[in-house]
């Protein structure tokens, strides 16, 4: 474990995930509907990750418990990553962000879609979505709603518009 800096729960949050690909990968997990591999982390997300960056955080995320990995039943010598139930606390942060992101940062309006849902939603709609994930990476029982399905649509109605 490395040494820290403080102990400041901010900052200890921050060393946690390390740099913005962290959270680019706890995003892609997250929003991304599936558990992930490596080639679908390198190939799908927008950023363009370098593959090396990629191994590193993919490693970090494990080893402070955001992410676990496990060997994909149908492809030997592929593994999958799941979000952690730590990781999957992280949704409010990441409803947030997005929020911010939103009013800030001036993003394309096709990928603020998600974010608008979430910060439309709030804290009960951020819950039913922390149930799902907790159903993709965890086994829990599958939610009577799907979070990720509205955000879906509310994705490919900004793409028609």
């Amino acid at each position: 474990m490395r040494a820290r800096r403080s102990g400041c729960p901010i900052n200890l949050t921050l060393e946690t995930f390390g740099d913005r690909w962290s959270l680019v990968i706890l995003r892609d997990a997250m929003f991304g509907g599936r558990r992930r591999c490596f080639r679908s982390f390198l190939t799908e997300s927008l950023e363009g990750i370098a593959s090396n960056i990629l191994a590193d955080r993919l490693q970090r995320l494990t080893a402070s418990g955001l992410l676990t990995r496990a060997s994909d039943p149908g492809h030997k010598q592929r593994i999958v990553y799941s979000l952690s139930e730590s990781a999957i606390e992280l949704v409010p942060l990441m409803a947030v962000m997005g929020s911010w992101g939103v009013r800030h940062a001036r993003p394309s309006i096709e990928l603020s879609a998600r974010a608008q849902v979430l910060e439309e939603g709030g804290p009960v709609l951020w819950a039913e979505f922390m149930d799902e994930l907790r159903h993709i990476h965890l086994g829990s029982p599958a939610p009577v709603s799907s979070a990720l399905a509205k955000m879906q649509a509310a994705y490919e109605a900004s793409m028609r518009a």
